[in-house]
């Protein structure tokens, strides 16, 4: 059960980053017809993207990404040993990161708590609050400890191939 709404959260976040990247894609490219065509520009095209979407992209596909195996990783030990040495080396590559993100994931809350409590703003075309811009990152990076927390104790699946 926890496995499935964890895959949803991920999956969801992602598609939130996904449509991101396509807002910022939409608004540069706007931005730059507009000041061809009209000599106008999109007023609000670099604070959106600046304070709100580039957070997004880095942060809410973390946990999926991983998930599916399409981050990058540094091995610094065999792909896999036999027996306790094995595990552990597999445990302790999860844990590691696990406690790095829950670190971002800790001090980025904070800050984001601190921008909601005092009611914090980047003034500009728009008056952005800062709080939402801020919220991302502990986002994304506490889902990606859940799922680096879930991996250390899952029953690690029979391999087939032998």
């Amino acid at each position: 059960m926890f496995e499935r709404i964890l895959k949803k959260t991920e999956d969801t976040l992602h598609l939130t980053g996904c449509l991101g990247l396509v807002t910022v894609a939409a608004l540069i490219n706007a931005d730059i017809l507009l000041r061809l065509i009209a000599n106008r520009p999109v007023q609000i095209q670099f604070e959106l993207t600046e304070l709100y979407l580039m957070p997004a992209l880095a942060t809410l596909s973390l946990s999926r990404v991983f998930r599916d195996g399409g981050h990058l990783a540094l091995d610094f030990g065999p792909e896999t040993l036999p027996g306790f040495w094995g595990t552990l080396l597999v445990k302790t590559r999860l844990i590691l990161p696990a406690a790095f993100f829950a670190g971002i994931t800790f001090m980025s809350a904070k800050f984001a708590w601190g921008a909601f409590a005092h009611h914090e703003v980047e003034y500009g075309v728009i008056d952005w609050p800062l709080g939402w811009a801020y919220a991302v990152v502990p986002l994304g990076c506490g889902v990606l400890v859940l799922r680096l927390i879930h991996d250390v104790f899952r029953t690690p699946e029979p391999d087939l191939t032998r």
